[in-house]
């Protein structure tokens, strides 16, 4: 199972039976409204604060998978999930009410594909049959925690990123219908000395570039191997640093199929600076639109690398650089799937 370094393939091929996505009501004027599920119709989602309302879109968007794959929760063995507040509190209080087996991750916005690399590891070695795995965010309760509440009104410069409210589910099971996960490889703490916290993309883009040349090396394929590749969160400028990268390290990887799922959410005409972030970014991404195109035959390889910024509100006032990772994963569509 282990390829390379730092790389698993998974020769028992772990399906993802359904997935579910909920998302708030700027992502309804987004340009993946068909990928999902339903919308809140504002931040609060019923709740009394923030970050209760971001425990209820994860909730949610475990129930809507439950529901897709006609399951019930007793038939999930595992939670693999996380977020972006401290202690992750708002996943673990979410698997409060889940009442299923829970493992509790934090790997900022590379959460989803942390998350999901697990969950394929444990279902392909015969340890669970069911899981759930994904990663939510919410962008008023990112904001407090990580710079200001959004009703201070803090200027922003063109560098920085708009935390997506949204929620991204799949369940990874041990047979069945869908799109397959077929390897992973682990990223590495990545810390080139930026540290601006409004310009993530710039500090990410190294370990994104880093995490799929190692992915390329491990499991020995040509560069056009997959029709995608989709980072998580790297806006216009992490996206830009990256195509110079790969070609620092004479990395022949096609403009046209590298992408970025901080690009794809939002419309052009969406204040969004230089792009789209957060836990739920890639989750809600990758278990909707690029589910859905897999699913219909519009894609058949992909490869997902979500990147992640390990900085806190303490080590930003200490004055440290930040340290990010990306963890990638590969999936493939069945051969003759039918939705």
């Amino acid at each position: 199972m282990l390829i390379g370094n730092r790389s698993w393939l998974f020769e028992n091929r772990p399906v993802i039976t359904s997935t579910g996505v909920v998302g708030g009501p700027f992502e309804k004027k987004g340009k993946l409204t068909a990928d999902f599920h339903s919308f809140s119709d504002d931040l609060w989602f019923g709740e009394d604060s923030y970050e209760k309302a971001q425990k209820k879109f994860l909730e949610e968007a475990c129930h809507e998978a439950l529901n897709q794959g006609n399951l019930q929760k007793e038939d999930i063995q595992f939670i693999f999930a996380g977020d972006l507040l401290n202690q992750i509190t708002s996943t673990s209080f979410a698997c409060r009410s889940l009442s299923i087996p829970y493992f509790g991750l934090f790997g900022a916005c590379s959460t989803s594909m942390e998350a999901l690399a697990l969950a394929a590891f444990v279902v392909n070695g015969k340890g669970a049959n069911n899981v759930i795995t994904g990663s939510a965010s919410h962008n008023a309760a990112v904001e407090k925690t990580f710079r200001y509440p959004t009703e201070y009104g803090s200027q922003k410069p063109p560098t920085s990123q708009w935390t997506v409210t949204a929620a991204g589910v799949g369940v990874v099971s041990s047979s069945g219908t869908g799109p397959v996960v077929t390897s992973a490889t682990v990223g590495k703490v990545i810390d080139e000395g930026l540290k601006d916290p409004y310009n993530m993309g710039g500090a990410m883009a190294p370990a994104a570039v880093d995490t799929i040349k190692a992915h390329f090396e491990d499991r020995s394929l040509p560069e056009d191997y997959y029709d995608l590749i989709l980072t998580g969160d790297l806006g216009k400028i992490g996206h830009a640093v990256a195509l110079e990268l790969f070609q620092n390290e004479n990395m022949q990887i096609d403009q046209n199929s590298f992408q970025d799922a901080g690009l794809m959410i939002y419309n052009d005409e969406q204040p969004v600076q230089s792009g789209a972030s957060g836990a739920g970014c890639s989750a809600a991404v990758t278990y909707g639109h690029i589910y859905n195109r897999l699913k219909q035959g519009e894609l058949n390889k992909v490869l997902i690398v979500a990147t992640g910024a390990l900085l806190s509100p303490l080590t930003f006032q200490q004055q440290e650089s930040i340290p990010c990772i990306a963890h990638a994963v590969s999936i493939e569509r069945q051969g003759g799937f039918v939705q």
